[in-house]
């Protein structure tokens, strides 16, 4: 079965020019290391201003509003755009979290206060979710927010805050924080959060890194009567958990992906391992139960890869989604970890060598893959609160919901 797309020549004329445009502007010495650990000062510096460049060609944000600084182009570009900068190691999302909130709940005056600077990319984001008390648990969040006049402060803790450039770095960042703050603990579950965008730096806030098993992108946050004016609560000062649901909406696979992530592709790195590895004057591959266990990951992914494939079909058709992204969340997470134990069974000790190491295949790509996939599982909700979500998109819970208002069901998304 041909899993592959089929291309237009038009598309492909476009392929072209991002390939072009790849050779002409980015060095080899520029392109995303294999371990993210050694991503370093020179190339943030690099790829920050570069990322400003892309967008003014439409291609940092591509599917996102014209009007507010995004490409206004098809899911089609953000394919062809994924796929090359995929392929050559180019640092890039194609979105954000906060967009979807900005873009269903924000008024016009915060939409080009903050999502105009963000999506022309001279500004960045991280999202403040996990709490050291409660983890996940954001219908339980403790960090608080009190009105004081015309203004919030803000109090509270976060950890495992995601984001780069790293503490120290210049340019500095990043330029905001978003998320929920319990703003009335007297109001029932639900009812009782607001949700800000809270500049950085400011009086009172602090963010430390944490030196953690995939690396250290991962961050500790604390604020302390950190001030924020009325216009950066995003939706009313009890509806934040209403305004998040856009922003889990995506986090929780509402969006899909057009293409796998570059750390999505290590079982097609295993199968090459199998393919290309002599042991005893012949492939590694030939051992019948090894082909067995390289076809097994290979079809996981290759499922994994249409079912987000899917999800952004009906995202970017503008369908209403209900559990379809759910099911590729949970999917994900569980086949990530059965391939990265594959990958260990293929390639035994060698998969744990990091690339300091000169037997490492594959420059320590799998040593990589090997901390990342146990390490990250918390991302977005533990794998538990994510089948909790399908069970109830699908109807099988005590509980049924339904899906978020997203950029593609609420709002002139793209245009």
């Amino acid at each position: 079965m041909d899993f592959g797309l089929a291309y237009t020549e038009e598309q492909q004329a476009f392929r072209r020019e991002v390939q072009e445009w790849i050779s002409e502007n980015v060095p080899d010495d520029m392109r995303e290391p294999v371990d993210p650990r050694d991503f370093s000062e020179k190339q943030w510096q690099f790829w920050h201003a570069k990322h400003q460049e892309m967008a003014e060609k439409g291609w940092l944000f591509p599917t996102y509003p014209k009007q507010y600084g995004g490409g206004g182009l098809s899911g089609d570009h953000e394919t062809i755009l994924s796929e090359e900068f995929r392929n050559n190691n180019i640092p890039w999302s194609g979105s954000s979290l906060l967009f979807a909130t900005l873009l269903v709940w924000g008024t016009e005056e915060q939409k080009q206060k903050f999502l105009v600077p963000l999506l022309n990319g001279t500004k960045i984001a991280w999202q403040k979710l996990t709490e050291p008390k409660g983890g996940a648990d954001l219908a339980n969040y403790q960090s608080r927010a009190v009105r004081d006049g015309d203004d919030w402060l803000l109090t509270g803790q976060n950890v495992y805050i995601s984001g780069q450039p790293r503490p120290g770095w210049e340019p500095a960042g990043p330029d905001f924080i978003y998320g929920p703050m319990l703003t009335d603990p007297d109001a029932p579950r639900h009812r009782n959060l607001g949700y800000f965008i809270i500049p950085v730096p400011s009086e009172g806030l602090d963010i430390k890194e944490m030196n953690l098993l995939p690396g250290h992108d991962q961050h500790a946050i604390f604020m302390d009567n950190v001030r924020v004016g009325s216009d950066h609560l995003i939706g009313g000062e009890t509806q934040g958990w209403q305004v998040m649901g856009a922003h889990l909406e995506q986090e929780h696979g509402g969006r899909g992906r057009a293409t796998p992530s570059p750390r999505d592709l290590f079982a097609s790195q295993m199968v090459d391992y199998a393919r290309d590895t002599e042991v005893d004057g012949s492939s590694l591959g030939s051992d019948p139960v090894l082909q067995q266990v390289a076809m097994q990951a290979t079809l996981d992914s290759y499922r994994d890869e249409l079912l987000n494939k899917r999800t952004y079909w009906m995202y970017q058709s503008r369908m209403e989604l209900s559990y379809e992204g759910n099911l590729g969340d949970v999917h994900n997470r569980e086949h990530q970890l059965r391939n990265t134990i594959r990958v260990r069974d293929v390639m035994g000790m060698y998969a744990l060598l990091d690339g300091n190491d000169p037997r490492a295949p594959q420059g320590g790509a799998q040593e990589v893959s090997q901390r990342d996939k146990a390490g990250q599982r918390h991302a977005g909700g533990s794998t538990n609160i994510a089948k909790v979500i399908l069970s109830r998109k699908i109807g099988v819970s005590r509980t049924q919901m339904r899906s978020a208002p997203t950029p593609a069901t609420a709002t002139d998304y793209g245009s």
